[in-house]
């Protein structure tokens, strides 16, 4: 069901932004932005062969997001399952993750976040299991555990947003194995595990910056210095900001968040947790913590569209509302049946067990049932063709001449670098992003500019409006007639003073 919902509302091609360099990076194995995505661009990769015979690379990576979407709701549905042992309030769960807006939006365009989502619901499946069978002295125990500690290292990979998710794990496996520091064999080969995965993936960095270079490397892994800037997301250090500033206001904000994400089943959330501690103490002790940080963390963190980061804690949440309702129908359960023996009716009591279970779980489905048309509205790209048709604009040679050098930013470069290295679009141009221009120490915009001016065509992409000031002081800025908002300017000099 989640794959069919994202897949009807799939964007169809090319897009904007870090979309866009998600559907580049990985067809061709090279190396994205900090911190890289490793795992994501060497999955990517291998969706983007298994996954030919289904349209262009753009789609694919699409493709790749829904089916990611499609596993963290299946995933969703087993961790309730195991939680509460109820196999319709387990299908509701899932159908409640792939609905839910975030979630929903994030499996209809390429995008990290949504491979993020599938590994935080395979994370707290393999715990939860691992729980289950360390109570019982069950063989296999370990080797969950040892599991986790892998798909953790992959899921530092993909994004570094999950190790938030240390704090939660760290407390549940010593509270369901106290003695965990007096098993060395044990911690040994989780710590092996976890290191292996770290570096089987993040040797793309290098590998692909270096020896075998690809044809788009994102600063200079090779280099220790590049890679550990990479990896270690240096670029954004400065995005935390006031983690303890105005924490009221960031709580108001949080539970908007929550009530556009989950509806009038937000309200419902706190009494989810308390039945989870209640039934569950284990699980709420690793999953309270990864919702507080990550929500502080999200609150503090200003760059670009934060909204993906909650969908760690959406998924938490539903969960806790899945504990909730089982809790419920427990207690209507015994209630029914003591009902019946104080009746004494003959025979054995009617098991309402399923009647209640589907009741309820229609009932966490309701308020996303009113609302699934304007949601599919919201979410739905499968009409989306801005980036293509900007990119058919500008591409025309009426538009960018003939060995023009395009001097964009983020935003416009990546589709660029996608009608350029995947459709192979245009390859006499040369296209100079701020990040290039850092990367091959070609100095400030204005460098550029005077080092091909008089030689080559010159273009301008830009949105800053001091850059425009400081371009039209120097230039001339002929605006040209492409599609859309962004303003693409051909660069020309200065006519000498007094001519006009």
């Amino acid at each position: 069901m989640a794959l069919g919902l994202a897949s009807a509302t799939l964007l169809p091609g090319v897009g904007f932004w870090d979309t866009a360099e998600f559907q580049t990076i990985p067809p061709l194995l090279g190396t994205a932005h900090p911190t890289g995505f490793p795992t994501y661009v060497i999955l990517g990769w291998a969706a983007s062969v298994v996954l030919q015979p289904l349209g262009e690379p753009a789609l694919r990576m699409n493709l790749l997001s829904a089916i990611c979407l499609a596993v963290a709701a299946g995933t969703t549905a087993l961790l309730v399952r195991r939680l509460t042992g109820r196999s319709w309030l387990a299908l509701a769960a899932g159908i409640l993750l792939a609905t839910t807006p975030i979630a929903w939006s994030i499996g209809t365009h390429a995008d990290a976040h949504a491979l993020h989502l599938a590994f935080v619901a395979g994370l707290l499946v393999l715990l939860v299991d691992w729980e289950r069978l360390q109570r019982t002295a069950a063989p296999g125990a370990e080797r969950r555990l040892v599991a986790a500690a892998a798909v953790y290292g992959l899921a530092v990979g993909n994004h570094s947003l999950v190790l938030l998710l240390a704090p939660g794990i760290a407390l549940f496996v010593l509270a369901v194995e106290p003695r965990i520091l007096r098993r060395p064999r044990l911690v040994g080969a989780c710590l092996l595990a976890l290191a292996v995965a770290l570096v089987a993936v993040y040797a793309e960095l290098p590998l692909r910056a270096g020896p075998f270079r690809a044809p788009l490397v994102y600063g200079r892994p090779e280099t220790w210095d590049g890679f550990l800037s990479i990896a270690l997301a240096e670029q954004f250090r400065g995005s935390l900001t006031a983690p303890f500033a105005d924490l009221g206001q960031k709580a108001a904000d949080l539970a908007g968040i929550a009530g556009r994400q989950l509806g009038p089943l937000a309200w419902l959330v706190p009494a989810g947790f308390a039945a989870t501690v209640w039934r569950r103490p284990r699980y709420a002790l690793l999953t309270a913590p990864v919702v507080v940080i990550t929500c502080w963390f999200a609150a503090s963190y200003a760059n670009a569209q934060i909204d993906r980061y909650y969908l760690g804690p959406a998924l938490i949440a539903l969960t806790w509302l899945g504990v909730l309702v089982s809790l419920v129908t427990d207690a209507l359960e015994s209630l029914s049946v003591r009902l019946e023996a104080a009746r004494a009716a003959p025979g054995p009591a009617p098991g309402p067990s399923a009647v209640f279970g589907f009741v309820l779980a229609g009932f966490l489905l309701l308020p996303t049932l009113a609302v699934l048309p304007g949601r599919w509205r919201t979410v739905d790209l499968s009409h989306e063709r801005q980036a293509v048709e900007w990119l058919d604009a500008v591409l025309d040679e009426r538009i960018i001449a003939r060995d023009a050098v395009v001097l964009s930013w983020w935003s416009y470069s990546t589709p660029l670098w996608y009608a350029q290295h995947i459709e192979g679009r245009r390859p006499d141009i040369t296209v100079v992003d701020d990040r290039t221009r850092l990367d091959r120490d070609l100095g400030d915009i204005t460098d550029v500019i005077d080092a091909n001016l008089g030689r080559r065509p010159l273009i301008v992409i830009q949105v800053d409006p001091a850059v425009l000031a400081t371009l039209a002081a120097r230039y001339r800025l002929v605006p040209l007639d492409v599609p859309g908002d962004q303003p693409v300017l051909r660069v020309e000099a200065l006519p000498p003073m007094g001519v006009r």
